[in-house]
């Protein structure tokens, strides 16, 4: 309202202004609209990129996904794929998939790996082909090296004349996939919607016949919005059947294995899916020999009494797609003894990378799917095995019954040690939460801390997800995600001990835990540094005779100490702590599990000793 004692050709004057500095503004606008459209670096919103009566493109490649039965599209939002990404919205109805907001592409793709650890399939993974992927190298490679179907679709703009702006062309590339090819399977960039739909169908098969692995497609942005022809259908999709060791070598390891006195199995990612577990255990008591998991995977029941144990005496060593094991077989030839390969790694390497490891010298390598492998090696074990041998395979099992139970006995008291020491122990972190869960149907989903799988009770397949096959720094908050996501429609309570620079890599694994209401139990290892990394530059410092005052400089994470129970709260997820006395966990740890049961995440955090 104008101030009543204010002269009236003054208010004249001040509307004058007004209108002059709208009429200004109004310029000023157009001349920003006129820049803004010669650089065309966004997308016009009002133009229509199919006609309203047409069918596009990216609702007939959502339709493709859906025939692999893909539950889930885990993406960092980009233009780059916004055609499928509204598809998967208001054509798919936002089901199958659904749509699971990320906040880094790196986040993407460690929730799809595992999400496959726990399924056994992939879900679809969007990124920008340019700094989305150069964002998500990382995680890639873990699952890479790690043998898990990841599917990744990357947006592009193929054709430079369609680049309409710098935007476009830093976001664009010539060979999108060149940057993750040494770390993939297969790649394809297609140049039409027919040539997709084969390229989409053929990467799926790829990605999911041993060994398995990454597959990406690039998508150009505007074939997306490209009417379909109506005569094109979904190409139907046939996994090839995993390939199995033949008869001949099947044989002549089994004659092997029942002439054999001490023979080991070493387990790597032997078992891929719960059948898998089974027919580890058929073979071990077939023969009464040790298993050796290294944890790769959830090759065995750690409590089983023939699990453990190491190759060191052994005659004949068995190793199921094995990691590093060429020590082993160096020691074994030293005693005259035998080692067996059967891996689906001899049918497919890279050179780049060197996660195939050292040169092994094996006597007898058969290149198949371990196990795809075992049910024909166990039917030929028992065809062999006299009542003889049968006899020594109980003597011998017996003894290795024994070993196991006093090794165990051993892990138990060496946990007790510093029980009630302030910061927590790790093992008593591990067995709280064992006493939390041990009634329950849970499943740990970070290969991280060593005492749930030296004392919890583990017997199922869902149980463990191992390691990160690259062991890159940022994969166990979001795989545990992705991991709990699968974990959800079976109604198992997901629980992670979760390091602490790890989660600093990617915090918004917890924003999206929040958002999607995934249920997930994450317990910190709050040691405060990157500790690793501590012991080994104390081990370099003390080796050159120097000090180790400055271990905190680089390599800790302490001062400021991080509050990761308020980093979790301003992302939406209940949390307690930090909590620094063990007295104080079993309360904080039913709280949690009593929103994990309402289906939320939860957080503790827990200030820890360093290992």
């Amino acid at each position: 309202m104008d101030n009543k004692d204010e002269p009236k050709d003054s208010a004249v004057n001040r509307r004058a202004f007004i209108a002059g500095a709208a009429t200004g503004a109004a310029v000023v606008l157009a001349q920003q609209a006129s820049v803004a459209s010669a650089q065309e670096t966004v997308k016009p919103i009002v133009e229509p990129s199919v006609q309203a009566n047409t069918r596009p493109a990216s609702d007939y490649m959502v339709d493709i996904f859906k025939s692999f039965g893909m539950e889930y599209m885990f993406s960092m939002c980009a233009s780059s794929f916004i055609g499928i990404h509204e598809s998967v919205l208001n054509y798919a109805g936002n089901k199958s998939p659904e749509a699971i907001a990320c906040t880094h592409e790196e986040i993407s793709v460690a929730m799809a790996n595992g999400y496959a650890k726990i399924e056994g399939k992939p879900v679809l993974v969007c990124a920008h082909a340019t700094v989305g992927v150069q964002h998500a190298v990382m995680a890639v490679y873990d699952a890479w090296c790690d043998r898990v179907p990841v599917y990744l679709v990357l947006g592009n703009t193929n054709d430079a004349a369609q680049r309409n702006g710098d935007v476009y062309w830093v976001h664009s590339a010539q060979d999108p996939a060149a940057l993750i090819r040494d770390i993939t399977k297969w790649d394809d960039n297609p140049a039409s919607i027919t040539h997709f739909a084969e390229s989409a169908a053929r990467a799926y098969k790829i990605a999911m016949t041993p060994p398995y692995g990454p597959v990406a497609i690039v998508v150009d942005d505007h074939m997306q919005d490209e009417p379909v022809p109506s005569n094109l259908r979904v190409p139907k999709v046939a996994v090839p059947s995993a390939p199995s060791g033949d008869s001949a070598a099947v044989a002549e390891i089994a004659k092997l294995l029942v002439a054999a006195e001490s023979p080991t199995i070493i387990a790597g990612r032997a078992a891929r899916t719960p059948a898998g577990l089974q027919h580890m255990i058929e073979l071990a008591e077939a023969l009464q020999c040790n298993v050796v998991d290294t944890r790769q995977r959830m090759n065995f029941p750690n409590r089983h009494p023939l699990a453990g144990g190491n190759a060191a005496s052994a005659d004949i060593v068995l190793a199921l797609e094995p990691g590093d094991i060429s020590n082993q077989t160096r020691a074994a030839h030293q005693r005259n003894a035998k080692v067996i390969s059967v891996s689906s790694g001899h049918l497919f390497q890279r050179s780049n990378y060197q996660d195939f490891m050292r040169y092994a010298e094996v006597d007898l390598a058969v290149a198949a799917d371990a196990e795809a492998t075992l049910p024909a090696l166990i039917e030929e074990i028992k065809r062999q095995t006299t009542a003889n041998r049968r006899e020594v395979f109980r003597q011998r099992g017996d003894k290795l019954a024994t070993a196991h139970a006093q090794a165990f006995e051993r892990t138990k008291a060496e946990a007790a040690n510093g029980w009630d020491a302030s910061p927590v122990s790790t093992a008593r972190l591990s067995m709280e939460l064992w006493a939390a869960l041990k009634t329950e149907d849970w499943s740990y989903v970070t290969g991280w801390v060593n005492w749930p799988m030296r004392l919890w009770d583990m017997t199922k397949h869902y149980q463990y997800i191992g390691r990160a096959g690259g062991e890159g720094v940022g994969y166990h908050a979001p795989a545990s995600v992705g991991a709990a996501l699968a974990n959800k429609k079976h109604g198992r309570i997901s629980v992670s001990i979760q390091p602490d620079g790890d989660l600093m890599v990617a915090p918004g694994a917890l924003w999206t835990a929040a958002r999607h209401q995934i249920p997930i139990l994450m317990v910190m290892q709050n040691n405060r540094a990157y500790h690793q990394e501590v012991m080994w530059f104390q081990r370099e410092a003390l080796s050159r005779g120097r000090g180790v005052e400055l271990t905190n400089t680089g390599f800790g994470l302490a001062g400021p100490d991080i509050d990761f129970a308020k980093m979790a709260a301003s992302m939406g997820v209940g949390s307690s702590g930090p909590i620094t006395d063990p007295k104080d966990l079993a309360a904080a740890i039913k709280r949690g599990l009593a929103v994990v049961k309402r289906g939320e995440p939860y957080l503790i955090d827990v200030v820890t000793q360093p290992r």
